[in-house]
């Protein structure tokens, strides 16, 4: 269930989907990279104003899920219009910077993006643009990452499964608010 923020600015509402701390595992593959299955964080938080702020950690797992190293680092912002369009600024630890610009999907939590500038330094590589398709589904969010580079045309390279996350905070809060239920909680069903 998508629950919708008290204090969240009505311009964002088509947004609400995103919000919260996500969590799981993907595939990243691209000539001349190493191919490997990396772990994600995706945290999209709001503090009343009209964007979402949006920070990403992904790192490369071994053959049994676990941590070898950091794979790269996204922080930014995303805003949406009355016609859903939608916009994000973001940057990149490997020295690229972008404006993405897309829809959100009609009847469904679904947005794809563009990019529509891009900004390198001198040691982030090459990268010309690229697309993403992001999805709620099922109540998990997914998306699918396509990268071009002068050398190699626009191609899928990472995609990614993830959970939302329950923090300790969300479960005291859960708590609190829970029914009294008997003692043996199963009239609660009944």
């Amino acid at each position: 269930m998508i629950e919708i923020p008290s204090d969240l600015h009505p311009d964002l509402v088509p947004l609400a989907f995103l919000l919260g701390n996500w969590a799981g595992a993907g595939v990243s593959d691209f000539p001349g990279a190493e191919k490997c299955n990396f772990g994600q964080e995706v945290t999209f938080s709001h503090d009343g104003r009209d964007f979402l702020e949006y920070v990403s950690h992904t790192w490369v797992l071994d053959d049994e899920g676990k941590q070898v190293r950091p794979l790269e680092t996204e922080t930014g912002y995303w805003r949406i219009d009355k016609d859903r369009k939608v916009e994000v600024v973001m940057a990149r630890d490997q020295g690229v910077i972008e404006i993405w610009y897309g829809e959100l999907a009609d009847q469904k939590p679904q947005i794809d993006l563009v990019t529509d500038a891009v900004a390198r330094t001198a040691a982030s590589g090459p990268y010309s643009g690229g697309k993403r398709l992001y999805g709620y589904v099922k109540s998990d969010l997914m998306w699918v990452g396509e990268k071009a580079t002068p050398e190699v045309e626009l191609r899928p390279y990472m995609s990614a499964h993830l959970k939302k996350v329950v923090t300790p905070e969300e479960v005291a809060e859960m708590a609190r608010n829970l029914p009294d239920m008997p003692d043996d909680g199963i009239a609660f069903f009944k």
